[in-house]
């Protein structure tokens, strides 16, 4: 996921001006995320690896972080207390089957799962390669703090 989406007021994750962030799933629930800068960086350090890289699921993160790790940095970063909402899976599935072709609905219900959206920062192409990227912190810092 990028990064940005976890702010953006449509995806519902995190209300910046209700001071709340919703998780999706659980608290615990993970999820990585990633600029979109950083993405073409490694995108384009990936078409040109060598050796190729063929064949293979290449994955990177600027983070993977928990919802509540998320509502902890939004607390520390910018000063104020967040509340903290769990929007359950069942929740999140009545929600689709209410409206099945509504995008964000599709996109919560399947990160609130958590199944192939979370990976350890450790083993991504840009750890193993060593190439900086922007984590949640920072982003917050850069974007979010005044």
């Amino acid at each position: 996921m990028f990064m940005n989406y976890l702010f953006e007021p449509g995806s519902g994750m995190v209300d910046l001006p209700g001071d709340t962030v919703n998780a999706l799933g659980s608290l615990e629930t993970a999820v990585t995320v990633t600029t979109p800068e950083d993405t073409g960086v490694l995108t384009a350090d990936i078409l040109f690896a060598e050796p190729r890289i063929r064949n293979e699921i290449v994955y990177l993160a600027g983070d993977t972080i928990t919802y509540g790790e998320l509502a902890q940095t939004l607390e520390t970063a910018l000063e104020r207390p967040f509340r903290r909402v769990v929007w359950t899976v069942p929740s999140l599935l009545d929600e689709l089957a209410a409206d099945p072709d509504d995008m964000t609905r599709k996109y919560r219900a399947v990160f609130a799962q958590g199944r192939g959206v979370a990976w350890a920062k450790d083993d991504t192409y840009n750890a193993r390669h060593a190439i900086p990227v922007t984590d949640l912190r920072q982003w917050v810092q850069q974007n979010l703090a005044d």
